[in-house]
């Protein structure tokens, strides 16, 4: 989780929550991390995050068994096109598997049919690529976020090649 935290940490304009005991934010957030392109540090009011990274089972979301130590999932806003060609399969129709697995790039368990995808631990087969797609879905957001304020005077983000 280190090396992710840590690339995602010096993207330019990114903003991490990590909700902890005192932060204001509800306790079974806890421990996880949110990112969002947010240039001005502040949280955005009309953006999901573009990732997560979530170290437990939530009530409405239990498939990957994450409450046993050391297992956690990261997940990765990818879009309908990329999802498609990462998971072979529609984010609207894809079928169900074991979301336990780690170290594979799988549907979102629960927010897969909107082009998310999660990664149960990743580690050497799924790294490079997780990494990829989280500059890819920070520029995306970035891009979210500068049509959306309308300011021109943010530096502009160059889309890495893949």
């Amino acid at each position: 989780m280190q090396l992710i935290l840590e690339t995602v940490r010096a993207f330019d304009g990114v903003l991490e929550l990590a909700p902890g005991p005192g932060s204001g934010f509800p306790e079974i957030a806890w421990g996880d991390h949110f990112f969002y392109a947010s240039p001005d540090g502040s949280i955005p009011s009309n953006r999901q995050p573009y990732a997560t990274i979530v170290t437990k089972d939530y009530p409405d979301d239990a498939l990957s068994n994450l409450d046993p130590p050391g297992r956690w999932r990261l997940n990765i806003h990818v879009g309908t096109a990329r999802f498609a060609e990462l998971t072979g399969e529609s984010p609207r129709d894809f079928t169900a598997r074991d979301f336990t697995e780690p170290d594979v790039i799988l549907p979102h368990p629960v927010y897969g049919s909107l082009g998310w995808i999660a990664i149960v631990n990743p580690g050497i087969r799924t790294t490079t690529t997780a990494l990829a797609l989280l500059r890819d879905a920070h520029a995306d957001d970035r891009g979210r976020a500068e049509r959306r304020s309308g300011a021109d005077d943010l530096p502009a983000v160059r889309r890495p090649s893949r």
